[in-house]
């Protein structure tokens, strides 16, 4: 929760940054403020998802929801969300699996998450070709 809060406070700062640094600063943001804190929450939150859940889920939990989400994302914060909601869908649908065959949750978990890539992928090469 806190980590959410503190994103939340750098949002529009971090945006400014990935568009450009240089423009950024003449706004007045203070950019190396922003990178540090951004890279110590990113830091924080993986060292704490790796001693929960392990390597491989947090791996794919941030880059897997990530890709779904920037096939159909026109803007940043349609992407931050979008990615949160296929990340929750997929720990959900794995952990159903898990529950329902019996597998470890963590593999289904991404197992899932790369199930519902390649579901969006298809779908969004059959609406590029139409």
């Amino acid at each position: 929760m806190i980590s959410l809060l503190v994103l939340t406070l750098i949002w529009r700062s971090l945006i400014a940054l990935t568009v450009s640094e240089e423009l950024a600063a003449v706004e007045g943001v203070a950019v190396t403020r922003v990178k540090v804190t951004y890279v110590l929450l990113l830091a924080g939150l993986i060292a704490i998802g790796i001693n929960v859940v392990g390597v491989l889920l947090v791996i794919s939990l941030l880059i897997i929801p990530a890709a779904v989400a920037r096939l159909y994302s026109s803007t940043p914060e349609q992407m931050a969300i979008r990615a949160a909601l296929c990340g929750i869908m997929s720990a959900v649908a794995g952990l159903y699996g898990s529950l329902f065959w019996d597998i470890p949750a963590g593999p289904a978990i991404v197992v899932a998450a790369a199930g519902l890539f390649v579901i969006v992928s298809m779908f969004s090469v059959f609406r590029s070709n139409s």
